[in-house]
């Protein structure tokens, strides 16, 4: 039997057995309890409950459509098991939205769709990066459990083009967090974002797996990653280093705080040293962009490039110019083989390194009974 194609892993979850240790079988469509301990449409969890079931015993067959029945801010929507394969957009005025995922198992409910920047639209134009996004979150207060959001886009399936970006999700909104999740795709993967270049979004991402290749967690977002997982993805197309990036931050330059991952890991399908850690991204929309990035008491794996670890995306933005730094990081591609090339905060300043700080009088709750 031929092994499966990158694209059956990516809404099959593979990789993510390594991360969550999630060994049970996804739920069959018809059990007698969809919807697990979380109630059904007869006896709803809470008045503002929506239940999603693929095969029509909840309220909605699709996310989109009960995300659009849910016309105001506190509703739940409680995900039966299944691959929903369809965009969706959580807009601005649906706050404190959650999602659950009913199985409690994030490889049971899969949101995937495969639009990439490259991909033509119905009127002729392309999509771009952040109009390839499976799933668009602008809304203040959204939360996420046990669910997977997939872009399973494949470089093959626009040969020669250059706008292979494909986007799991991106998510805008302040007070968004995302607890036993998965974010899976290859090139921006994870869009972690803000809705104005003055706005600062607080996004908190807890026991998460992100997998990728090149610049798979991306953007402006004051974005805490705790016990998450980070895996790189082997690249057929390239026969040599480096395969791609996994942090490309575009912090705006007034921002105290970009990315912050503590108590994370990373490992990679690649052969040892392809990957880098981070580069800087500069975006054309904002040339003023200082990107900020603390990776601290993690594990690096030898996939990553300890002699050279950072990159520049521009040459007139040197990654030696923004805010990157480490501290008490371990593993071999943690590993300080050349001191400049990898700063480290002292104890003063790692003290400030905190979740508390970054997200300051925000404390994210997983909002689940």
């Amino acid at each position: 039997m031929p092994p499966p194609s990158r694209r059956a892993l990516l809404t099959a979850g593979a990789g993510a057995a390594l991360s969550l240790g999630a060994t049970a079988a996804p739920a069959a469509a018809g059990t007698r309890r969809p919807f697990g301990r979380f109630g059904s449409p007869a006896a709803r969890l809470t008045a503002r409950t929506l239940y999603v079931h693929p095969g029509g015993l909840g309220d909605h067959t699709s996310v989109q459509s009960a995300v659009s029945a849910a016309n105001g801010p506190g509703w739940t929507l409680v995900l039966a098991p299944g691959t929903y394969r369809e965009t969706v957009s959580v807009t601005a005025a649906r706050t404190d939205m959650t999602w659950i995922g009913a199985s409690e198992n994030p490889r049971d409910v899969v949101v995937v769709y495969d639009n990439a920047a490259g991909t033509t639209r119905p009127d002729g134009t392309t999509y771009g990066t952040s109009g390839s996004a499976t799933t668009t979150v602008q809304a203040d207060g959204f939360t996420a459990r046990w669910v997977t959001f997939a872009n399973d886009f494949l470089r093959t399936d626009l040969p020669g083009n250059p706008g292979t970006q494909a986007v799991a999700l991106k998510t805008q909104g302040d007070r968004s967090a995302f607890f036993h999740c998965r974010f899976l795709g290859h090139q921006d993967t994870l869009y972690a974002d803000s809705m104005t270049l003055a706005t600062v979004a607080r996004q908190y991402f807890a026991h998460c797996y992100v997998e990728g290749d090149v610049d798979f967690v991306f953007g402006r977002a004051r974005a805490v990653f705790e016990h998450c997982h980070f895996r790189t993805l082997l690249r057929p197309d390239l026969a040599s280093a480096p395969h791609g990036f996994v942090f490309a931050p575009s912090t705006a330059g007034a921002n105290p705080y970009g990315f912050l991952a503590a108590r994370c890991r990373v490992t990679s399908e690649a052969p040892d040293g392809y990957y880098k850690l981070a580069r800087p991204w500069v975006p054309s929309s904002d040339t003023t962009a200082w990107p900020s990035l603390v990776v601290r008491d993690s594990v690096l794996g030898p996939g990553i490039d300890a002699v050279a670890p950072y990159a520049n995306m521009r040459d007139a933005y040197p990654w030696q110019a923004q805010r990157f730094a480490e501290y008490r990081n371990t593993g071999p591609g943690a590993e300080i083989t050349v001191p400049q090339n990898r700063p480290q905060l002292t104890a003063d300043e790692a003290a400030s390194a905190t979740r508390n700080t970054y997200l300051g009088d925000w404390s994210p709750r997983p909002h689940c009974p």
